[in-house]
């Protein structure tokens, strides 16, 4: 089945995520990792500290935009998809941990510039 272009521009938006975040000297541990329950967009180490990011696009910033929509349910969903990860990944579960968050919003893959927000929420 063909993507929607929905999915197609959330894929890009991960994809400059990555590209944003690899510059700024973090390294790719994992991309797009399913567990019941649960998705990782990015796991990335940034230094010794292992980092889950969300990334979130929005066209508009109705209804709260893109970092208006992570919720204390999507936190949730996140905070135990990393729990499992670190679980089936267990050279990582020793390192420190935080959860970032990337938001776009806009024409994905123009000028419009991204949100990092480091330590976004506590799980």
């Amino acid at each position: 089945m063909p993507a929607t272009s929905r999915q197609q521009s959330g894929k890009q938006a991960e994809q400059q995520a990555l590209v944003f975040l690899e510059k700024q000297g973090l390294r790719l541990l994992a991309q797009n990792w399913l567990c019941k329950g649960g998705e990782l967009d990015l796991v990335m180490l940034d230094g010794d500290t292992v980092v889950f990011v969300e990334v979130r696009y929005r066209l508009h910033a109705n209804w709260g935009g893109a970092l208006g929509s992570i919720d204390r349910r999507k936190r949730e969903r996140l905070a135990h998809a990393a729990q499992t990860f670190l679980q089936k990944e267990a050279r990582w579960s020793g390192q420190p941990c935080r959860f970032d968050v990337i938001a776009l919003e806009g024409t994905v893959g123009s000028a419009t510039p991204l949100n990092w927000v480091r330590n976004a929420f506590d799980s």
